[in-house]
């Protein structure tokens, strides 16, 4: 059987349609050129920016795309950028695994239980409308001026962005499909496997998306505040001695980070939800 299955399979791949040929002829000629695009636009921006230091602008206000590279390749080899980056991504990382953890969790029982969810939807509004960087003091004052603090800030920004899209993820469940479920014996574990987690996946990794830029954020805010080491505190102690290449390298160095993590965010997406595709 596995047989006329496997020579069924190879048959379909060899015998395939004109237009859908074209379609997928179609589709990485696009993919091409959108390439081709973007490295012009980042030459563009590149040789723009060259041509406006010292000529238009003053070099102390926006640098050079060469010097700001002399100033990477500099800490690269005296291992400036590795020791600060490291610290900057081990906050960023602990800060996004306890927001989205505990924003997950939450977001799914506040969404399972409507009661609960009213109960605390004040409480929750009042908490969300501080602006995050206002607890970055409270925080230095609870936790020290290590790396927990930054830590906490991050977390604290990364939590609200995925209790909401997971909570809206939830509460979006076309209660159909959980009354199906239960019909056919299933309890609320399988109602959460099969149906609440896949039906709200597409919203939890749209917040994933969203939070890690807010993640680095919090991260350098705290840098910013109180901090010896990490990229936040290099473009901190940069701007005090108005170094604007040191500045320019560390947040060319955030953008890269950010840039990243995005584009893993992106492969994760689709392999998580490789079912809306193959539908």
């Amino acid at each position: 059987m596995s047989g006329l299955a496997q020579a069924a399979g190879a048959l379909g791949a060899e015998v395939r349609s004109p237009a859908v040929v074209a379609l997928e002829a179609a589709g990485r000629s696009h993919r091409r050129r959108v390439l081709l695009l973007r490295v012009l636009v980042g030459v563009g921006f590149l040789a723009l920016w060259y041509g406006a230091s010292g000529r238009w602008i003053d070099t102390l206000l926006i640098s050079s795309p060469d010097l700001v590279a002399a100033r990477l390749w500099r800490w690269t080899l005296d291992g400036t950028l590795w020791n600060n980056l490291s610290i900057t991504l081990l906050a960023t990382v602990l800060g996004f695994g306890i927001g989205c953890t505990s924003g997950f969790v939450l977001g799914l029982l506040f969404g399972r239980f409507t009661t609960l969810a009213e109960v605390f939807d004040p409480y929750i509004t009042a908490i969300y409308s501080i602006p995050k960087i206002a607890l970055a003091p409270l925080f230095i004052i609870w936790f020290g001026i290590g790396i927990e603090s930054k830590v906490a800030v991050s977390a604290a920004i990364v939590f609200f962005v995925i209790f909401l899209n997971t909570y809206s993820g939830v509460r979006e469940v076309n209660p159909l499909y959980v009354h199906t479920t239960r019909i056919m014996g299933g309890g609320e574990g399988a109602v959460l496997r099969h149906v609440i987690v896949p039906s709200a996946a597409a919203w939890v990794i749209t917040g994933l998306k969203v939070s890690v830029p807010y993640a680095l954020v919090g991260t350098v805010i705290g840098e910013f505040m109180s901090a010896n080491r990490g990229i936040g505190y290099l473009i901190s102690q940069a701007t005090g001695l108005f170094n604007t290449t040191s500045v320019y390298a560390g947040i060319l160095v955030l953008a890269l980070v950010g840039a990243v993590i995005n584009t893993g965010l992106k492969y994760l997406e689709a392999w998580v939800l490789r079912w809306r595709g193959a539908a």
